[in-house]
């Protein structure tokens, strides 16, 4: 290799004199690793478990041992979408032991030696969290991630991404990963042992080299911090801008000028942000009286701009929505925009963030309901009758099976969705739920259960934006924690007004002065308040934290008893969704 690959040494300092043996560092070759790879029921330690652990102990290229056990999980079930991507399942781990007969022995194999592990955070996150529920001292070993000791040294130009599949096909190991831990483990050895060699090339041959490699271009971003000069340590909006003050990229942050600065250190890894930051010559404040005025302010900037740094809030009005086709025997359809009689006729669900979600919640709905899902042309009886109907799916309008009013009798759950009542819908839910389980298709119920999940979290959202926009006016307050209160009037769904008040001070001063000074919001219009979504959930968030105390409102805000929320939240304690 001619050039570094995608990292930097930091400068070390130097003295005379000749350097002792503390000074040279400890080999890479002379150093114990512990390799480990974990597999678990799913994404999160607080709420599941270890059902696998596999290790394997190197030293200077030599295997020293390998640890492997199953691990009974408690409290947490291995789910189908699990069991088919590891292998393991619920009968494999029945008469496994549990996790605190295995913690003590592993915590015995690793003693005294570097943890490695291929995405760190997640395996440590699980093996801290199994120490603490069992009272056992976590050892606190150093760690090495493979990730990110991978991203350092192998940009994307020589591979597509740094998954661990992706790199041990790059360097050729001898044990292909397949989900399973000891497989894992070892194949992440041949990947260490694989960067060992990278990073040996360019002189990084001991453990406290490591610690001195730094992503690409972080000198230079460090170099940049002087950007952040001058910004406010409060509240507010920060834009990034290139040399002809085009916007690069928009923010927010209670703190300013602690955010900004956080861009130029070597924390901020995102090739994004990373490159973003190379391109700033400039940064921009704008002052909010509170976090969640710049945070609201944040979001209008970003979809009226459209910084090509930023993902979120861009183009809100292309969200995906499912509604109603008028026609005799009416469809689903999946568009990406509504017009005002779509939003007149109330039958409309939504919206998804993305066409696959929007079309996963149509097939849902056309396998609970007997929806007609065909193209062709009722007004004809010369058409067979479609797949749907040959199976008993519809009622086969198509094929003039059916008239108008017994099929618009069929459809009552679906308009009863529609009217923000899922209970029907739920009903035949549950019902298909109940049918795939019982032909043992587990699977298959599994992804019913979680695009039940999917479709209630989207409803509810819309049935809580069009509550709060029903409202002509509500003032909230929020105390901070030096004692004062951050204020808040909002209009329709939109934040007309934002301020505070100092600790030992009433704040009903503060409270009359922003209501003088508040935009005008006019009752909201469905069509133009649908792309404001995103900030009426940020007040929704904000007015329903649990510390925030409503001041007044000119009318109750409230959820129907048996309303889209209410089923939300009765259906995630029902279930637990597939992580």
């Amino acid at each position: 290799m001619d050039a570094m690959p995608s990292f930097d040494r930091s400068r070390t300092h130097t003295r005379g004199g000749q350097l002792s043996l503390a000074d040279l560092g400890t080999p890479l070759h002379d150093v114990d690793f512990v390799v480990v790879d974990l597999e678990t029921t799913g994404a999160h330690s607080a709420d599941n478990a270890i059902t696998e652990i596999g290790a394997v102990r190197v030293r200077g290229g030599d295997v020293l041992g390998e640890f492997q056990s199953l691990v009974r999980p408690v409290g947490s079930a291995i789910s189908p979408f699990v069991a088919r991507l590891t292998g393991i399942t619920n009968s494999m781990v029945a008469d496994a032991p549990r996790i605190e007969a295995v913690l003590p022995s592993f915590l015995e194999f690793m003693r005294g030696a570097v943890l490695v592990a291929h995405n760190a955070p997640f395996d440590v996150g699980f093996l801290r969290a199994a120490c603490t529920r069992l009272d056992y001292t976590w050892p606190a070993p150093k760690v090495l991630d493979t990730v990110t000791l991978a991203r350092r040294a192998l940009p994307r130009t020589e591979v597509r991404n740094h998954k661990l599949a992706t790199l041990a096909a790059f360097f050729g190991t001898d044990t292909d990963p397949d989900h399973r831990a000891l497989s894992d483990a070892r194949a992440t050895v041949g990947v260490l042992h694989g960067l060992f060699e990278i990073y040996g090339s360019h002189g990084i041959v001991t453990l406290e080299d490591l610690s001195t490699v730094r992503t690409t271009g972080w000198s230079r971003r460090r170099q940049k911090t002087h950007l952040a000069d001058g910004l406010p340590h409060a509240p507010g909006v920060y834009t990034f801008l290139d040399g002809s003050r085009r916007v690069l990229y928009i923010g927010s942050s209670g703190n300013m000028h602690s955010r900004v600065r956080s861009y130029f250190t070597e924390s901020e890894t995102r090739g994004r942000m990373t490159e973003m930051v190379t391109a700033a010559q400039e940064v921009s404040p704008l002052l909010c009286a509170t976090v969640l005025e710049a945070r609201v302010r944040e979001v209008r900037l970003i979809g009226e701009l459209e910084p090509p740094y930023n993902r979120r809030s861009k183009r809100p009005e292309k969200r995906h929505w499912l509604t109603e086709t008028r026609e005799d025997f009416p469809r689903l359809s999946a568009v990406r925009s509504l017009t005002r009689e779509r939003v007149d006729s109330a039958r409309i669900l939504g919206p998804f963030r993305s066409a696959a979600s929007a079309r996963a919640a149509k097939q849902l709905l056309e396998t609970v309901f007997p929806l007609r899902s065909c193209t062709a042309s009722p007004a004809s009886a010369r058409f067979a009758p479609c797949a749907a109907a040959q199976v008993g799916r519809c009622h086969g309008p198509c094929a003039g099976q059916t008239d108008p009013a017994e099929y618009a009798h069929s459809l009552a759950g679906l308009r009863a969705l529609f009217n923000g009542d899922p209970g029907q819908f739920l009903a035949g839910a549950r019902q298909r739920i109940s049918d795939l389980a019982s032909q043992e298709r587990f699977e298959a119920a599994a992804e019913v259960r979680d695009s039940v999940g999917r479709l209630l979290h989207s409803t509810a959202g819309l049935s809580t934006r069009t509550s709060l926009r029903s409202i002509t006016e509500i003032v909230a307050a929020e105390r901070r924690e030096d004692g004062g209160w951050d204020l808040a009037v909002i209009r329709h769904g939109r934040l007309a007004a934002a301020g505070s008040s100092h600790r030992g001070v009433s704040p009903y001063p503060a409270i009359d002065a922003l209501l003088l000074s508040a935009d005008f919001v006019p009752p909201h219009d469905p069509v133009t308040q649908l792309t404001a979504d995103e900030e009426t959930d940020l007040l929704v968030s904000w007015l329903s934290n649990g510390t925030t105390r409503l001041v007044r409102s000119s009318s109750a805000w409230t959820q129907p008893a048996h309303g889209f929320e209410a089923a939300r939240f009765a259906w995630t304690r029902l279930v637990r969704p597939v992580s």
